[in-house]
């Protein structure tokens, strides 16, 4: 027998099939890819993808299922060293988000050869609730402030904030050159390309039908020598788009052995004494609009690699502020 169910204010922005998935865990997402595309499944009376985004108060037909798995899934364990790090790196939390100093070198998810990652560790940041999801993602060797939602209808709001660019980023990145002028904005596209060295970002002409946006603002906070000390502020999103971009303006950032050239103002840190050959790159604060309301403002302390790095070449970071949330 078939049901009508409606959408609650949490699921507002939802895709239809993890709405499914939320309200009967045990159904496969090609069972639910069929019932949309037969017509089964109706969203205020009409046809609906699985793609598509729900809204508060729509009404979802559900049609006969079959009898769905009851049996409870255990919690998968977390070692509890690493479930204590990881709840000691939390910056913010409240009923709808986590906040996360993501560390170097901890890859967000899982691909080939990589069995230890931050996904496959989530559950040890339930904190008395469900899961927590992902809604953006840090490289694995790119440090600080990670995002993680603690209801579905938050991953939602959240995964839209990132979609239309309502998130205010700031990255520090230690660069192998002054970028001369000392500030300014880098408007280059980007594409990705596979070659001899896997697959790629790289600048593209604006004309090149594979081309994407890509903008970023920096400006110099601090120098030693060669070596400066930027804040960048990408007001795009693109894999990879801060090294690509510091490439492009001959201030590679330290540490980056995938895009920076081994002649490039000595891009490589081995080449400086004493600076350890990490990528110098962290995600310093976000401020973006909360779903319930008002702003959140985080900032994430520097990796201990990078912490050394600024010692050795004497610039003074501030401390992180406490986190904010402004009505």
């Amino acid at each position: 027998m078939s049901a009508t169910l409606t959408v609650s204010s949490d699921e507002a922005d939802i895709r239809l099939d993890r709405w499914f998935r939320r309200h009967f865990p045990g159904l496969p997402q090609s069972m639910i890819q069929r019932l949309c595309r037969t017509g089964q499944v109706r969203v205020d009376g009409r046809r609906a993808e699985a793609s598509t985004r729900l809204a508060t108060g729509q009404a979802v037909r559900v049609p006969p299922l079959p009898a769905p798995d009851l049996t409870p899934r255990p919690i998968p364990e977390v070692a509890p060293e690493i479930a204590k790090e990881l709840q000691g790196r939390v910056l913010y939390l409240d009923d709808q988000i986590i906040a996360l100093n993501k560390p170097y070198g901890l890859p967000v998810q899982g691909g080939p050869g990589i069995a230890k990652h931050l996904d496959a560790w989530l559950d040890a940041l339930r904190f008395g609730w469900e899961r927590p999801r992902l809604v953006h993602r840090l490289d694995r060797d790119t440090s600080g402030v990670l995002l993680l939602a603690r209801t579905p209808g938050t991953a939602a709001k959240l995964a839209a904030l990132f979609r239309g660019r309502d998130i205010h980023k700031t990255y520090w990145a230690v660069v192998a050159r002054r970028p001369i002028p000392p500030e300014g904005r880098i408007d280059l596209p980007l594409k990705r390309v596979t070659g001899g060295r896997g697959e790629r970002t790289a600048p593209a002409e604006r004309d090149d039908p594979d081309a994407a946006k890509a903008i970023t603002d920096y400006r110099t906070l601090d120098h030693a020598g060669k070596l400066a000390w930027l804040e960048l502020q990408p007001l795009t999103g693109r894999t990879h788009q801060l090294r690509v971009h510091c490439v492009a303006i001959g201030a590679p950032i330290l540490g980056d052995l995938k895009y920076a050239e081994p002649d490039q103002n000595g891009a490589f840190a081995a080449t400086v004494v004493g600076l350890s050959d990490a990528l110098h790159l962290h995600a310093r604060a976000l401020t973006l609009p909360h779903p319930a309301g008002g702003t959140l403002s985080v900032e994430a302390d520097l990796p201990p690699h990078m912490k050394e790095t600024f010692r050795t070449l004497g610039f003074s970071a501030p401390p992180p502020g406490a986190p904010e949330r402004r009505k």
